[in-house]
């Protein structure tokens, strides 16, 4: 079985104290139960600070949140005391994977980095080059199914559409949709904010992006087409992926569109590093929030 990364991926490295958003701020943190035992037994003053700052329980642990839902090891310059005094290698596996995702597939893995992370997010949009995956590890078994290789046929077509520079980009996206037999809700960006409003929300600053979007009806405009085509590349990456599983593959493919817009609609008020961070936290992490996504874009058309 063979492993596949974002070509940029071993550039992406955690900017640690130099973080406006730090991953370790209001996030729930569950600890695996292999690092739990481990924080369980770990002696002296710190092997204590662990914990008195940990919720042990069947499943591993979770880190007892303290004013304004920070985690307890997180430093005031912004540095994790766990490193400071056990090393990296002693994270929990939720710790030292984010912001990596995984599409697991039968005859593959694919590791992406999410955008909720500002450091992914710059990395991905000012990259010129068009993004592709490349194999960074291969066991030499070959399992790959007839249904997945369908799959990575149809999206290699998506991904070559969207990268094909010689077209405007609405073409590109028009080509996208059609390929796999999508078609995203007729509706403008006022009523699609309306629609996020009712979602599940974590930061206020979203809100307020919101309350402008409605204000704001029209298609975005005035973006940059490169850093267009990476943010739509990645939404695809990310989302198409579970299509293979749930039989999804145009409502996801409608969904990646809407997020890329609602992304770019997001950047006419906190521009685009921030409006990406800001929509992968809001709806990428809530299963919740895209399963209504979904499910609207599939009434709908």
């Amino acid at each position: 079985m063979k492993t596949f990364a974002l070509d940029f991926y071993k550039d992406f490295h955690c900017i640690m104290g130099d973080c406006k958003h730090s991953c370790c701020i209001g996030w729930e943190i569950d600890i695996d139960p292999e690092t739990a035992e481990y924080y369980k037994n770990t002696p002296g003053d710190f092997g204590k600070r662990l914990c008195e700052n940990i919720d042990f329980h069947e499943e591993g642990g979770t880190f007892c949140l303290c004013e304004n839902e920070r985690c307890p090891f997180l430093n005031e310059k912004g540095l994790c005391d766990i490193i400071i005094n056990l090393g990296e290698e002693a994270l929990s596996q939720v710790c030292d994977d984010h912001p990596r995702f995984r599409n697991f597939f039968e005859s593959r893995t694919e590791i992406g980095i999410g955008l909720c992370c500002e450091a992914a997010a710059k990395l991905l949009i000012d990259k010129k080059s068009p993004a592709t995956l490349e194999v960074i590890d291969d066991d030499g078994e070959e399992t790959e199914l007839s249904e997945e290789a369908e799959f990575f046929a149809l999206r290699k077509k998506v991904f070559s559409a969207l990268q094909n520079r010689e077209k405007p980009f609405g073409d590109r996206i028009s080509e996208i949709l059609k390929t796999c037999s999508a078609r995203l809700p007729e509706k403008d960006f006022s009523v699609w904010a309306k629609i996020y409003k009712k979602l599940e929300r974590l930061d206020e600053s979203w809100t307020d992006v919101l309350e402008k979007i409605e204000n704001s009806p029209e298609l975005p405009k005035d973006f940059d087409e490169t850093s267009a085509e990476q943010l739509l590349w990645y939404f695809l990456f990310r989302h198409l992926s579970e299509a293979p599983f749930d039989g999804r593959l145009s409502e996801r493919a409608a969904f990646a569109v809407l997020s890329f817009y609602m992304t770019e609609k997001a950047a006419e008020q906190v521009g685009i590093y921030e409006a990406a961070r800001l929509y992968s936290s809001e709806i990428e992490y809530s299963d919740e929030n895209i399963e209504i996504l979904l499910d609207i874009i599939s009434e709908e058309v």
